[in-house]
């Protein structure tokens, strides 16, 4: 399993091993040793598995508030998506920031998203599945977002905005400066 940290040291790729023969392959998609001696100390509660049907469907960008901010590793086991973390730890040097990874059934790749990042994807393929973990339970009263295309992060989606698929909630969200603060920065 290869990790590696991205601009944003909290964010961390993990791209696990494929065994492969002509049945198929084997692949161990977690391992908390390997991530723990990487700085991802994270005890799992909850699997998500999504399914979107067409290309550019955005999910986010979504987190969860205190007390039950939720830590996510993220993959994508059918079709591709762009994955987006965004930092929204106020006093955090990269407070506003995002990285952007792409997440492939063909790549293999994971990402580690903490709590106290803002996380959504969108869809680059049609019949796309995406499997994730989470530190803590989905809870309805912690739910919250930002504006997927607030212009202060200026993410590029790799998908016209014309043709962005979003939920009902996802076109409601406030951009970041409206926020109400959630998580501060501390080191």
């Amino acid at each position: 399993m290869q990790v590696e940290k991205l601009t944003i040291p909290e964010l961390v790729l993990v791209t696990p091993k494929k065994h492969g023969d002509q049945r198929g392959f084997f692949s161990e998609t977690f391992r908390a040793d390997i991530l723990a001696a990487q700085g991802v100390k994270a005890s799992f509660v909850q699997d998500n598995h999504v399914r979107s049907t067409q290309k550019g469907v955005l999910r986010g960008l979504h987190y969860q508030t205190p007390p039950h901010a939720q830590g996510k590793l993220v993959r994508c086991a059918r079709g591709s998506i762009l994955d987006v973390a965004v930092d929204i730890r106020v006093g955090s040097p990269t407070y506003g920031q995002h990285v952007g990874v792409d997440l492939s059934a063909a790549n293999w790749r994971q990402l580690w998203v903490p709590p106290g990042f803002a996380h959504g994807y969108v869809t680059l393929e049609d019949n796309c599945e995406v499997i994730y973990k989470t530190t803590d339970y989905y809870a309805p009263d912690c739910d919250r977002g930002i504006a997927w295309d607030d212009p202060a992060l200026a993410i590029d989606w790799q998908i016209a905005n014309a043709d962005v698929v979003l939920s009902d909630k996802d076109r409601r969200q406030p951009r970041l400066q409206d926020a109400t603060p959630a998580f501060q920065f501390s080191h």
